[in-house]
């Protein structure tokens, strides 16, 4: 076993020494086209690659180590100066702490320049996480690292430097193709007329496209990507002579770069595992019509819509159709006229501006206000000192604008005042509030007069409906009429929550109508048997009762199949755990004391024994319907519940076997048993079971009611057993079949003799 360890020693010995794979090159180290240098977390490599499938030409390049598929190169040592024969190349460390790629025949192909003194150490190279390849001294001093010499791509971590104070400016430049690494014809870097304001990308020497201008503070950060716990954003660094951008990766988020391909776009993206492809977080430019100046002066680039497309600015029109010579002012801008600013918010700013430091907005606004040539200024604070503040004016033709989404500055643009359109802006306002306010009136008016038309409608209706009650001649009645659609909203359309009780003939709701009136509505059900004529007695007979005791009728409304009684809302309730009904309510003609109905209509329980029989109605009908309410008073008990009352089969049997054992004082109700008199409720029982006597001759009046009830003295009969519903000489027949229950305290019959 042993044995076969140590073979397989010897065989990876072997193998390292035809192959390097560690992240080092040292003097007695080089490189050749064998090797491969891998950073300590394996995600880049250094060593000789070729780009195309001929293998003609080989370079001296980094890629990403751990991304599968094609190699992503992000840095190129001798781009302009292909190796044709691989074999011969070698990168080595010279003795003077320089790293030469040379050929086999001593041809110097490459190599570094640095001005920092070695002072004899021996130097090392090392290629680290970022992808940067640093040249170092023992002491860890830095003599070279490609991160200061990048080709097309920048890498998190690198400073990309606009140093001007040197007059050095860092710029990328891209491939000649996308096998050809040599430098192409497009590139990136800072504008060296405004240091730390903007980047431009270049093509030879003409500006391609230009990005959104930066707002010259002390440090600007760009979020792209960000997640629970990692960020991916780009960061600018103005150090006043100095500018950098940094792009900052955190930990736990995908390998991202900003590259300038051979098409000349910059494209920052980003690595994503799912598709194994490289997603595309931003690019520049973003249209045809984000190229530098394409929609010429005075116009801009649309970048809100779907299909960006070039505008003129606000109080420009197009000099032609295709944008290609701009736009030209509707009104002509003078120094002897009067002018106003326009804001012009989320736009990329022109090119071609002045840059003044150090002013607050209303020092910028009179750079620009006080000087008749500037037509234009932007302004932006990062901070709350005029030290972190920008200014730019502009006195000549503003090219290269656009307007963006989520990012840009506000651009204030000097026009002509036109007093034609400033008075037109004055009166179409106010012509437009007039007609507005007309219109309102003129519909208001019109709901008002349909209304109001339709109510007479209504009333006219109503009066010839009623115009056949026999109460109704000779007389003149004003007949409070109400619409439906006022109850409908009075009533939340009858909402259940507005529902005070029903009975037979309906329901009883609580509304409120306009103005603030708060009124009981009865909905006469379709099948309550209640018809034309009761309902127009009703109607007449209440409105013409006029009395403190009395619920008032509000009015009342007829509406297709719907016959609705509005009356006044008592919100005390103060009796209603005592008065339920008060059965039927009988008018005679002044001549008659008794009656018979077709029907019989009223509350079971307060009716009299002859008029549920026979149908038999007279004055004592009354008093026998006073007596039992008389009986519920006391007791506090309901004539409709007799299964409140154990072994009696209604409150009149109970009450009168109570009177007749001396035990009527149990009759009254405990609630009130120790506040009254009870001499006083003894009275009122005595004479509620001489009303509730079966035959109407053992009744007595009404008058003789409220004189035993008010005179003590007064010497009262006893009070016979009642016979309920015993057989009486009275005639069934028909009127017994149409028997109909109510607990409605509103019903009302019309007298028809028979």
């Amino acid at each position: 076993m042993a044995k076969h360890y140590i073979i397989l020693i010897f065989f990876l010995l072997l193998i390292s020494s035809f192959c390097k794979s560690d992240d080092q090159l040292t003097r007695t180290k080089p490189l050749t086209d064998h090797d491969i240098l891998i950073s300590k977390d394996g995600d880049f490599a250094l060593g000789f690659f070729s780009p195309d499938s001929s293998n003609k030409s080989f370079y001296l390049g980094i890629w990403y180590h751990s991304i599968p598929g094609a190699r992503t190169v992000v840095w190129v040592a001798n781009r302009d100066d292909p190796i044709t024969t691989p074999s011969s190349a070698k990168l080595a460390i010279t003795n003077g702490s320089q790293m030469i790629l040379s050929s086999s025949e001593g041809r110097n192909i490459w190599a570094t320049t640095s001005n920092i003194a070695t002072g004899g150490a021996e130097a090392y190279a090392v290629l680290l996480n970022t992808g940067n390849f640093v040249l170092r001294l023992p002491n860890t001093t830095d003599i070279w690292q490609s991160f200061d010499h990048p080709t097309d791509t920048i890498l998190p971590t690198m400073k990309f430097w606009m140093n001007y104070k040197a007059q050095v400016i860092m710029r990328l430049v891209a491939w000649k193709g996308p096998d050809d690494p040599s430098s192409g014809d497009f590139s990136c870097s800072g504008d060296p007329s405004s240091p730390g304001l903007q980047w431009l990308i270049w093509h030879g020497t003409m500006a391609y496209a230009r990005g959104t201008t930066l707002n010259g503070v002390s440090v600007t950060s760009s979020p792209y990507l960000s997640n629970a716990s990692s960020v991916l954003y780009v960061t600018g660094v103005n150090l006043g002579d100095e500018f950098y951008f940094m792009l900052t990766v955190s930990n736990g988020l995908p390998l991202a770069r900003v590259t300038l391909d051979y098409t000349g776009v910059l494209g920052f993206t980003s690595w994503n595992n799912h598709s194994s492809s490289w997603s595309v977080i931003s690019e520049n430019p973003k249209a045809p019509c984000d190229l530098y100046a394409s929609c010429g002066p005075f116009s801009y680039c649309d970048l809100t819509g779907t299909a960006p497309k070039c505008q003129c600015l606000d109080g420009f029109e197009p000099n032609d159709f295709n944008f290609s010579r701009g736009c030209r002012r509707t009104l002509e801008l003078k120094c002897d006229k009067q002018s106003r600013f326009v804001t012009l918010p989320r736009m990329k700013v022109p090119d071609k501006f002045l840059h003044i430091k150090n002013r607050s907005f209303d020092e910028c606004t009179a750079e620009c206000t006080g000087n008749c040539s500037c037509i234009a200024y932007a302004y932006a604070n990062a901070g709350a000192a005029t030290d972190s503040s920008r200014c730019l004016v502009w006195t000549g033709d503003l090219v290269d604008t656009g307007k963006t989404v989520n990012y840009g500055d506000n651009l204030y643009l000097r026009l002509t005042v036109d007093k034609k359109s400033s008075a037109i802006k004055i009166v179409l306002p106010i012509v437009a509030c007039l007609l507005l306010l007309t219109c309102i009136a003129l519909v208001c008016f019109c709901k008002y007069r349909g209304k109001r038309r339709k109510k007479e409608i209504e009333k006219k209706m109503m009066l010839e409906y009623f115009s056949t009650s026999n109460e109704l001649e000779g007389e003149k009645t004003d007949f409070p009429f109400i619409s439906f659609q006022d109850i409908l909203w009075a009533t939340n359309r009858f909402a259940d929550s507005n529902l005070l009780g029903q009975g037979g003939f309906g329901k009883v709701y609580k509304g409120t109508l306009e103005g603030g009136n708060e009124v009981a509505v009865k909905r006469l059900s379709k099948g309550s048997g209640q018809g034309t004529l009761e309902f127009r007695n009703e109607v007449v007979l209440i409105a013409k009762l006029q009395h403190k005791n009395l619920v008032r009728l509000l009015g009342c409304c007829i509406h297709e199949d719907e016959k609705l009684l509005i009356y006044e809302y008592l919100p005390n309730k103060s009796l209603d755990a005592f008065l339920f009904d008060f059965g039927m309510a009988r008018i005679f003609d002044a001549n008659q004391n008794q009656a018979n109905t077709i029907r019989v209509v009223g509350t079971y329980g307060y009716m009299s024994p002859e008029y549920v029989i026979g149908g038999a109605f007279s004055t004592k009908s009354d008093t026998y319907s006073f007596g039992v309410l008389l009986l519920e008073i006391v007791s506090g008990l309901k004539i409709s519940s007799p299964q409140l009352i154990p072994n009696f089969s209604s409150l009149i049997t109970y009450a009168w076997r109570l009177w007749d054992d001396k035990k009527a004082t149990e009759l009254v109700d405990s609630s009130v048993v120790d506040s009254c008199k009870i001499h006083e409720v003894l009275r009122c029982i005595h004479v509620g079971l001489l009303c509730v006597q079966d035959r109407p001759d053992d009744r007595p009046l009404m008058s003789s009611v409220m004189f035993a009830l008010e005179n003590e003295s007064a010497v009262l009969p006893a009070p016979k057993q009642p016979v309920y519903f015993s057989p009486f000489n009275y005639k069934v027949g028909e009127a017994r079949e149409n028997m109909e229950n109510s607990a409605n305290p509103m019903s009302i019959t019309t007298l028809e003799g028979r």
